[in-house]
């Protein structure tokens, strides 16, 4: 057991994913744990290091704070938190205020409450998670991680909404979210990233950020997560013709139109079959509405692909992280097809075996894989926020 220990909580709209460190070094993941399906059927899944097994029960939890009770009930029994000394969250959204961690007290918690109709679907949970922590160690100094900090650097003509002065000055702008798996993928490059670099995110969500000198100058979400790439569940970007279509035309009320647009669309609304891309792949020959859906959600990353080499002028790296980025390398393939005029040019066999390094060595892009660690990226900025606080 390491002498000293950080946990990580990083909480998804229906899940709950949390890691254990070495406070002093934070390549040892010392346990890895998760809770999917929270409010249905749930699963405590826990990992040591190595990546043995170390729980997998039956639990039946409401709430992410009923989740997170129940793991800090595990740790305890187990004897993980003993030599615990700080807690850092993963927040989507910090709005205009927050551009870096920060010590979580009660200020913080009351505004990010004010924040939350910027992201409903995320902050309620993670403020239900923060409550669940602060209760449970009230003594340990705990940090707020916003994964919209990371696109902070945008140039202000990349966050501005072409809308009347009012709205700005209220915060409605570009904010970008995926932080900090971008911050994980800058960090894994180290001195070896270019002067542009392009990262796709690809999973459930999905964006793609545009990269100078490691600092992110535009991405594909916006004011909140649901603009941009097509994904699982999101549709991406839609003409607000078709919003106000869609309220005044159909009958649909507001609460209709969001769980539209949150959970009913993207490749599952497509499809009409999954939001799983492995399962969409396995089906596409057979399946010509699976095969609509994939062509679809290929043909609108190209053309973000495109317009963030437009804003760079050029690429000299394309990254492709997340689970869909990770795995699926036929997505890869036809996502990087016909960009040979930007000089990106896959190794089918490199891009088959998903190698780090996907693309041909003499092609004048590189193209690489790399799994994204946003629960490495929490832990980093805890520590450091942490040692910054401690008295001298």
């Amino acid at each position: 057991m390491p002498e000293r220990t950080l946990l990580t909580v990083n909480t998804g709209s229906s899940s709950l994913k949390a890691a254990v460190f070495d406070a002093g070094d934070l390549t040892d993941r010392h346990l890895t744990a998760q809770v999917e399906h929270i409010g249905h059927e749930s699963t405590l899944q826990v990992t040591n290091g190595a990546g043995d097994e170390l729980s997998n029960e039956p639990i039946l939890v409401k709430d992410h704070g009923e989740a997170l009770a129940a793991l800090i009930d595990w740790l305890r029994r187990n004897e993980e938190l003993e030599s615990l000394v700080a807690i850092g969250h993963r927040l989507v959204h910090g709005g205009p205020e927050y551009s870096e961690p920060h010590p979580i007290d009660d200020a913080m918690v009351t505004a990010i409450e004010h924040l939350i109709p910027f992201a409903p679907n995320h902050l309620p949970q993670a403020l239900v998670a923060i409550a669940a922590t602060r209760r449970a160690f009230p003594e340990l100094p705990q940090v707020a991680c916003f994964d919209t900090a990371f696109h902070r650097t945008m140039p202000p003509v990349a966050q501005r909404y072409p809308l009347p002065p009012e709205f700005e000055h209220d915060g409605v702008i570009r904010y970008g979210f995926h932080g900090l798996s971008y911050a994980s993928i800058v960090e894994q490059l180290g001195d070896d990233i270019p002067l542009r670099t392009i990262v796709a995110h690809l999973g459930n969500g999905a964006s793609m950020a545009a990269l100078r000198d490691g600092k992110s100058v535009d991405t594909t979400m916006g004011f909140t997560p649901l603009g941009g790439l097509m994904m699982g569940t999101r549709p991406g970007d839609l003409d607000p013709g078709l919003m106000l279509y869609l309220l005044q035309q159909t009958g649909r009320t507001i609460d209709e139109v969001a769980a539209l647009v949150t959970n009913q669309a993207g490749l599952r609304g497509v499809s009409q079959r999954s939001a799983d891309m492995k399962t969409l792949l396995d089906r596409e020959g057979d399946d010509p509405q699976v095969a609509a859906a994939l062509e679809l959600y290929v043909y609108l990353a190209r053309k973000q692909l495109g317009s963030l080499q437009a804003v760079l002028g050029g690429v000299d790296l394309l990254v492709f992280t997340g689970g869909v980025g990770e795995h699926a390398a036929p997505i890869r393939e036809r996502i990087a097809r016909d960009f040979a005029f930007a000089g990106i040019d896959i190794d089918p066999a490199q891009n088959s075996e998903n190698a780090t390094a996907i693309s041909y060595e003499n092609a004048s892009t590189r193209v690489m894989v790399l799994p994204s660690n946003e629960e490495r990226m929490i832990a980093r900025d805890t520590v450091r926020l942490i040692a910054r606080e401690e008295p001298a």
